[in-house]
């Protein structure tokens, strides 16, 4: 049985980008789900192949803040498959005021959360033109709408690529190709500090909500592109 589109997510090993890549497979797509640290991933694939939804993951280790990594990423998938979607999702943060942020702490989070995405969409763009289309979806955060202490370097990040994005978006209008940008409020996610997560996780939005939301915006049809969709817990931001 032929499968649905071949998926490739960043930063699946945990929170959004593992159960995107959860939820991808059980639709019947062929997920490529990579992350630096690729053991919490196998976890996610006995769980799947436990539901029965067996070869449909493939993990593949992967630092996006590389462009090397991505290059050598991309030329494992391609060899393969076509790439139908890009999940932007690996994302990290450091949760200090701007005057404690060291230089090398910024340098990462940008580095990952900027860069690292521009990285994979450059790779990716050229294979899904000559395809004749595709879709990319960028992880963000309300952070780009709403001011937060202690994340300037955070903000910074999803903001550039915010930025980037949207101009991408205007420039692939005749090519077929979907950039949809999603805006999500505090999530359940190991990002957040532990002290924060045991306090806030009934207030937090479940990564596997943001998980079901980003397939249905990819199952969606070729003829309309949700541009920006913006998920916040229903009380609210913490």
């Amino acid at each position: 049985m032929a499968h649905k589109g071949v998926i490739w997510v960043t930063g699946a090993s945990s929170g959004i980008g593992k159960e995107t890549a959860k939820e991808f497979a059980r639709i019947g797509c062929k997920v490529y789900a990579s992350a630096r640290k690729t053991n919490l991933i196998e976890l996610a694939n006995k769980e799947l192949i436990a539901e029965g939804c067996d070869n449909l993951l493939e993990i593949i280790p992967c630092n996006v803040a590389s462009d090397v990594n991505v290059e050598t990423t991309l030329k494992k998938i391609l060899a393969n498959d076509k790439i139908d979607c890009l999940v932007n999702n690996a994302g990290i943060t450091s949760f200090e005021t701007a005057l404690d942020n060291s230089l090398n702490e910024i340098k990462d989070i940008i580095n990952t959360n900027l860069l690292g995405s521009i990285f994979t969409i450059k790779g990716v763009l050229p294979s899904m033109i000559e395809n004749g289309g595709g879709t990319i979806i960028n992880i963000l955060s309300v952070v780009v709408k709403k001011i937060f202490t202690n994340s300037s370097a955070y903000s910074a990040s999803k903001a550039g690529l915010l930025a980037y994005t949207n101009v991408l978006r205007e420039e692939l209008r005749d090519k077929n190709i979907k950039i949809v940008n999603i805006l999500p409020g505090a999530t359940n996610t190991n990002i957040w500090p532990d002290k924060a997560r045991e306090k806030y996780q009934n207030r937090m939005i479940k990564p596997e909500d943001v998980a079901r939301i980003i397939v249905s915006i990819y199952l969606q049809s070729p003829h309309i592109v949700t541009e920006e969709i913006t998920l916040r817990p229903i009380t609210g931001d913490l």
